[in-house]
């Protein structure tokens, strides 16, 4: 497996990575046998990036990373996010918000128990919170860095000016936002701004969330929460303007391929199902 520098300052990382939302149900039925086996290959093939966060199935999905990065913990790089109450249904302290510098180190030591390890190599800021300066939120994820409890820091979902304000309190190893052929947004400002200030990019769903991979039917896509309409709404109409594309044989690649989409080539990265890691080059 090729390895890149993650950013300016970050670890050397895998050129695919594995993301994990969809192995708690999100997009159809879970199967913890088999997502625990799609980790392990993942880990054997040098996949060795795992990126999770509090927000999926409300912490079920770090539990069971953490089940399944027992015994291996020093084979993997693992990434883990937080402040999407939102999507993880948490009840927050009294008085405190998702990126309230308060509630900052309840998170990670959350994280922390459900993954069972003691350290987190790259923690995120799931989602910006509109109620909080990201000053203060990010100098106290920088203070679970200077604790030991967390080696490099990442935001996801932020806009370029935020990206700036947090890099000058802390530096930003890697930005997680959404990038595929179909969503392109982060293109004008948000991959400049990394590409200026030596932060790595991963990109989520760069195949579209499965949309621009081969053999999905629109009929296939789950509508039973309000979290997969939501995304299967754009998807949809995006797909009416996108021609089929032959299936790939079933025989093709590994037990990998279970929970992710077969991989593609694009400039200056590579991308699984999940996640691309993109090394910004300087201006």
């Amino acid at each position: 497996m090729q390895t890149r520098k993650l950013g300016r300052n970050g670890p050397a990382v895998p050129a695919l990575g594995l993301g994990c939302m969809g192995l708690t149900g999100i997009y159809g039925e879970p199967n913890e046998a088999e997502s625990i086996a799609t980790i392990h290959r993942a880990i054997d093939l040098g996949v060795n990036l795992i990126v999770t966060s509090d927000a999926y199935a409300a912490g079920a999905n770090e539990e069971l990373v953490g089940r399944a990065i027992k015994g291996k913990r020093s084979a993997v790089l693992l990434a883990t996010k937080f402040g999407n109450v939102g999507l993880s249904g948490f009840k927050l302290p009294e008085g405190l918000s998702a990126g309230h510098p308060g509630y900052v180190p309840q998170a990670c030591d959350a994280s922390l128990k459900r993954l069972g390890v003691e350290v987190i190599d790259i923690y995120g800021l799931h989602r910006v919170d509109p109620k909080v300066p990201i000053e203060d939120t990010v100098g106290a994820m920088k203070k679970l860095v200077d604790q030991g409890k967390v080696r490099y820091l990442a935001l996801s979902e932020a806009g370029a000016q935020t990206i700036r304000r947090a890099h000058k309190v802390h530096p930003l190893v890697a930005l997680e936002t959404e990038y595929s052929l179909w969503s392109r947004d982060v293109e004008k400002d948000i991959l400049p701004a990394c590409r200026e200030l030596g932060i790595g990019y991963m990109a989520y769903s760069p195949l579209g969330r499965g949309r621009t991979a081969a053999g999905i039917i629109r009929d296939s896509i789950p509508t039973t929460s309000s979290t997969t309409s939501s995304c299967c709404n754009r998807s949809n109409r995006s797909l009416e303007r996108t021609r089929p594309r032959p299936r790939r044989s079933r025989s093709h690649g590994s037990s990998l391929k279970a929970r992710t989409s077969c991989p593609f080539r694009a400039r200056n990265g590579a991308a699984t199902s999940n996640r691309m890691l993109w090394q910004p080059r300087s201006p």
